[in-house]
């Protein structure tokens, strides 16, 4: 029981972390915060994420070119360029890494504009530091996990983010249904969008990027777009397209 909670509640974290805050806030700037919450929710990605964690700088800037570029030759992580998702996710985390790393000349357009806090930066991508996480997530399965096969969840822990990402661009970018037409490949997988929280509604997403909410129909459900519409009106956050314009008729093509 130990072992379920812990990895619904992890799962479920860091899917809303990087989902709100690594891709609506850093990436698109979908809303704006105050500066506490900011550092807050910096923080906040930094301990659910512990050894997958993602530079907000980095996540933005490579989420701006699969936009720029999805599904083309030049899209970091569409599944048109990879014959697996480990294969796709694998050539992710490269680049997450050159990004870290300050390796990569990044398109004046694609620069500024997301948070950024060196310091902590430098600790998530500090090497010694992800192996700690991975130790304590064993810890955790070597103490509580009623099975040795259970261990075989440690993985998951140690690369949540990157399953996530996975699961959203694989999914988003093959399966699914399409309620508009876009230049891109993109689809949406719901009810299996639930997972992540509401990021695999991509081609809603690839169609209106700004809008805080994914869902389009009447059916569909963006988790996060919910929390954020709660969080506008608490005036934690302020989104810059009216929140009712987030949802748009799947006629509107």
């Amino acid at each position: 029981m130990i072992i379920a909670i812990f990895f619904v509640t992890h799962w479920v974290l860091a899917a809303f972390v990087q989902v709100f805050f690594l891709h609506r806030y850093a990436a698109h700037r979908q809303f704006t915060m105050s500066k506490g919450w900011e550092r807050f929710f910096y923080v906040l990605t930094y301990v659910v994420l512990g050894s997958s964690y993602l530079p907000p700088y980095a996540y933005a800037v490579l989420h701006r070119m699969h936009h720029a570029y999805s599904d083309s030759e030049k899209d970091p992580h569409s599944p048109e360029n990879y014959r697996t998702p480990i294969g796709m996710i694998l050539a992710t985390r490269r680049s997450f890494d050159d990004l870290a790393h300050r390796r990569t000349e990044i398109e004046p357009r694609f620069a500024g504009g997301y948070p950024e806090w060196p310091a902590l930066d430098r600790l998530g991508w500090w090497a010694p530091g992800q192996i700690a996480w991975g130790v304590a997530y064993a810890l955790v399965y070597i103490v509580y996990a009623p099975t040795v096969w259970l261990w075989l969840l440690i993985p998951v822990h140690v690369l949540m983010a990157l399953v996530h990402g996975m699961l959203v661009n694989w999914c988003g970018h093959r399966y699914g249904y399409r309620n508009h037409d876009t230049r891109d490949v993109s689809t949406n997988v719901f009810p299996v969008d639930l997972l992540v929280l509401g990021d695999m509604m991509q081609n809603n997403h690839h169609k209106h990027p700004m809008h805080t909410s994914t869902a389009s129909r009447w059916f569909e459900i963006d988790v996060v777009g919910l929390v954020i519409r709660g969080l506008a009106r608490l005036g934690v956050v302020h989104p810059r397209v009216p929140i009712d314009a987030s949802r748009v008729s799947a006629a509107g093509r």
